[in-house]
């Protein structure tokens, strides 16, 4: 007992440690919010398009519980608040004729910062900004051809702007689309006759879940990702992601290059205890830069527990969530994927190993009788004869009484 109550004290005095020292976020980072999370739910809806058909359900919030831990930095100074995200995402396919599937799919985010801590009903005071984010399409998968085409529309919803930030309006002019063809795939997305950004991916990796292999030399082909953004004035960006499976399809790294000003963006080394990818852990490396052209480097990882997540300086996060750095974060959440009745994560590889031990308790189930009997060998069976009577004598089999 007094072993824990030293251990939770230590937690809190860390977690407390940690909030007293963490960065502020910046009201250009929460500018630049909704185009980020735009090109973070393209990149999602292109994981989940890997098999074309299927569903999938996502759902989370961060919850950061002191007004210190994430402070905004604007140009009256440093103001105590809370920065939020709050995001849900489905997808669902029906199949209509043979090889062919017609499907949804919805993101949504609701994220900003404000003066107070809440769920629903914020305070909009002058700097606060609340912004809610939606991309939804149909999709159309040919799974004879291995062909899987998805469009749709993102919008913006401004909920308040406070002065301190640059004007935002309401929007519904974005468009997008998605086509895959194999293991190629491309996205696209547009304002209005302008393109935003494009991305060109090469699934190499063969993924038991989609019908490839479950080991092999298959398994360790890379995913690569070539992501364009089209910016204001001459501020565009190029940059490559290489996902490397290492061991097992449970250890990976992944690295992000900028092609377009040679240098190193962030690394990752991931590791799940099983390639369904239900749990994880990670250690992450960015390359931050500032106003005044200095980078460096700044380390932190995550641990990923399912309904919780955890992490600290994190390159999701920092790329994700305003830059965030300096506190440790605490995400609730939950997601799931599935295909043909099988379960798993987003970017598994594999079915979850509950899922595995159910389809085989099924097909064992459904063998043919024949297959069930025991059969005996032959020099466990003795034939006995006495005065014409017959009967057969059998021996115990081994570990049998």
């Amino acid at each position: 007992m007094v072993f824990k109550k030293s251990f939770y004290t230590l937690v809190l005095t860390l977690a407390m440690a940690t909030w007293s020292l963490a960065d502020p976020i910046t009201t250009e980072a929460l500018s630049a919010g909704g185009a980020v999370t735009r090109d973070r739910h393209l990149k999602e809806i292109s994981d989940v398009m890997r098999g074309g058909r299927g569903g999938y359900f996502d759902i989370g919030l961060y919850y950061t519980p002191a007004p210190d831990q994430l402070p905004l930095k604007s140009k009256y100074g440093e103001h105590e608040g809370f920065a939020f995200r709050q995001h849900a995402a489905a997808f669902a396919t029906a199949n209509v004729a043979k090889h062919l599937h017609l499907g949804a799919l919805a993101w949504i985010d609701r994220s900003g910062w404000d003066g107070e801590d809440f769920l629903l009903y914020p305070t909009y005071n002058s700097f606060s900004l609340l912004r809610t984010n939606l991309t939804w399409g149909g999709v159309f998968t040919n799974t004879e051809a291995d062909f899987t085409l998805a469009l749709g529309m993102q919008q913006q919803n401004v909920e308040h702007v406070g002065k301190v930030y640059a004007a935002e309006e309401d929007t519904l002019a974005y468009l997008w689309t998605h086509a895959r063809w194999g293991f190629a795939s491309a996205q696209v997305s547009l304002y209005q006759d302008h393109w935003r950004s494009m991305r060109f991916s090469l699934d190499l990796e063969s993924r038991e879940i989609y019908g490839g292999k479950s080991d092999g030399w298959r398994t360790y082909l890379p995913n690569i990702s070539v992501g364009m953004y089209n910016k204001k004035g001459d501020d565009d960006s190029l940059s490559l992601t290489w996902e490397q499976n290492l061991y097992g399809q449970r250890l990976y790294s992944e690295i992000s290059l900028d092609l377009k000003e040679p240098g190193f963006n962030y690394a990752i080394l991931k590791y799940y205890p099983d390639p369904s990818r239900m749990l994880g852990f990670e250690a992450s490396c960015i390359r931050r830069r500032n106003r005044e052209g200095v980078s460096d480097l700044l380390w932190g990882g995550a641990v990923d527990l399912m309904f919780i997540r955890f992490a600290y300086n994190a390159a999701f996060d920092y790329r994700n969530f305003y830059g965030a750095k300096g506190t440790v974060l605490a995400e609730i959440k939950f997601n799931l994927a599935t295909l043909d009745g099988l379960l798993f994560g987003r970017g598994g590889t594999k079915a979850a190993p509950m899922e595995k031990e159910n389809r085989t308790v099924k097909n064992k189930d459904q063998a043919p009788e024949q297959d069930k009997r025991i059969q005996l060998r032959p020099e466990e069976e003795k034939v006995i004869e006495a005065k014409g009577i017959r009967y057969e004598k059998k021996t115990p089999a081994r570990g049998g009484r």
